[in-house]
């Protein structure tokens, strides 16, 4: 018996999935994110997306998803204001809409820390690129800790590194 292979023709146009999911976060210096919160839900609502949205005073973080053309709107829309410019965002596509409703929520910290000291948008280390990054952590000058939780170290850890018993 054989299996019967998908009808790959290249010929015919393939539709791409009706939704866009993005991903975003950006440290930035917010003091006024209850003043953006309502504006930026009425501007996800108006548009169908769907999703998650934390505002901080240290910045946005979030998953949300939508027409792939709204999904863009919304991020014109945020890159009209400085701070969320150059904000990490990555892209996917989904079949069908992964969220059940909109929420902008306001947050004490978008990563909790509770350390109001450690503030990234002000201070941070070196950035190492992804094609460096073994080559960083197979130095004996570097001392690598795993700060994720216990159940996210179980699943599986960089060689050497130190694990904190984090909870």
């Amino acid at each position: 018996m054989h299996a019967s292979q998908p009808d790959m023709n290249p010929s015919l146009p393939q539709t791409p999935p009706p939704f866009k999911v993005m991903a975003i976060y950006k440290f930035a210096d917010l003091p006024d994110c209850a003043t953006i919160q309502p504006g930026l839900a009425k501007f996800c609502c108006a548009r169908g997306i769907r999703g998650t949205l934390i505002l901080a005073p240290e910045g946005i973080n979030g998953t949300v998803a939508g027409a792939p053309g709204d999904i863009d709107a919304l991020v014109a829309h945020l890159e009209t204001d400085p701070r969320f410019r150059g904000a990490e965002i990555k892209f996917a596509s989904a079949q069908t809409m992964p969220f059940l409703r909109m929420k902008v929520r306001l947050k004490a910290e978008i990563v909790t820390l509770r350390a109001p000291e450690a503030n990234p948008a002000i201070a941070v280390g070196t950035y190492v690129e992804p094609e460096d990054w073994n080559a960083l952590i197979a130095r004996n000058d570097i001392v690598l800790v795993d700060t994720r939780n216990d159940y996210e170290v179980n699943l599986g850890t960089f060689h050497r590194a130190l694990d904190p018993a984090t909870k």
